[in-house]
């Protein structure tokens, strides 16, 4: 059964090759985790604060579907989605620097954050495709561009809401990024540090998949505008740098066509779903939670202060009007 998007579409294209697919949406949640807004949105309203890669491989299966999926299963993900959401509002509970003081709203509905929701993850999915598969032509970024807006339609943005053009998309995003109003409060620093693999957890990816996942983990630091590695303090020196380029140039290397239109050795490894992978990944997590090891222990011991904190002041603050 069809989809939402043509078999020979850029977006199907592009979100085929596995090489994106397993590497922008970490990178997106780095990136995406300097918008105080989205980032605070999300964690004050997750279910999966002991699970965070339970939600990163859920949120890519979802993304997945809807571009991979027939109309029913890309329907049925859409609806989850709206479900989840439809609770996701509340107000920044302290200052996130100039630009979000506290008490600045956010809605999971607002345009405006559909549209930056989708930017991020346009933005990783265009740099990893331009660096780990091939350069798109300026008419394949437009087309690209076009299929996302749609994509972000089907989870109810507004056309207007994003720009019209890939070029117009460019400048916003990249002007969003050197502005001043990206920050990182000290949990999204912890949690990003996490996903792009500079902080470990209680335990380990299973032996067979570390060198993928390091690799992944390299890639996604290198990929990353220097403002932002600056500014989660990530350590990138020249040794960094070239381990970097090589995973790059082999990487491309792996997409080159064969000539006359051969079919490639290595289409069934390099193309397709990621679903069976992340799924590994999830099921990991939750067996290593059960066990007591924690996916991302300094996030979960911040999270505890800061509930004990606000308990504590409830509690004065009760006290003092059954006082006062």
């Amino acid at each position: 059964m069809p989809g939402y998007f043509a078999p020979d579409s850029m977006a199907v294209r592009v979100m085929s090759n596995r090489a994106v697919g397993l590497t922008y949406g970490q990178r997106a949640l780095v990136i995406g985790a300097v918008h105080p807004r989205l980032f605070v949105g999300t964690v004050e309203n997750t279910s999966h604060r002991e699970t965070p890669y339970n939600r990163l491989a859920l949120t890519a299966r979802l993304f997945e579907t809807v571009f991979l999926g027939s109309k029913d299963e890309a329907d049925r993900a859409l609806e989850f989605t709206r479900r989840k959401h439809a609770t996701v509002v509340g107000d920044l509970p302290e200052d996130a620097g100039t630009h979000y003081p506290a008490g600045t709203h956010y809605d999971a509905n607002d345009p405006y954050l559909m549209y930056m929701t989708m930017a991020f993850a346009f933005d990783s999915v265009d740099t990893m495709q331009n660096l780990l598969v091939r350069k798109l032509t300026p008419a394949e970024r437009e087309a690209l561009w076009q299929d996302f807006v749609t994509w972000a339609g089907l989870f109810g943005m507004p056309r207007e809401a994003a720009p019209a053009t890939y070029a117009a998309f460019r400048t916003d995003f990249d002007g969003y990024l050197a502005s001043d109003k990206p920050f990182l409060n000290e949990e999204a620093k912890v949690i990003g540090s996490y996903l792009a693999g500079t902080k470990r957890g209680d335990y380990n990816t299973p032996p067979p998949l570390r060198p993928l996942f390091r690799t992944i983990e390299l890639v996604v630091q290198g990929s990353l505008p220097r403002k932002i590695r600056d500014m989660y303090g990530f350590r990138w020196t020249p040794a960094h740098a070239a381990a970097f380029r090589g995973v790059v140039a082999g990487t491309r290397a792996l997409h080159v066509q064969p000539p006359l239109r051969a079919p490639h050795p290595l289409q069934p490894v390099l193309h397709g779903k990621n679903s069976e992978l992340l799924k590994v990944v999830a099921n990991q997590e939750r067996r290593q939670l059960r066990r007591g090891r924690r996916s991302m222990p300094e996030a979960t011991d911040m999270r505890t202060a800061a509930s004990e904190r606000s308990e504590r002041s409830a509690l004065v603050a009760e006290e003092e009007r059954r006082l006062g």
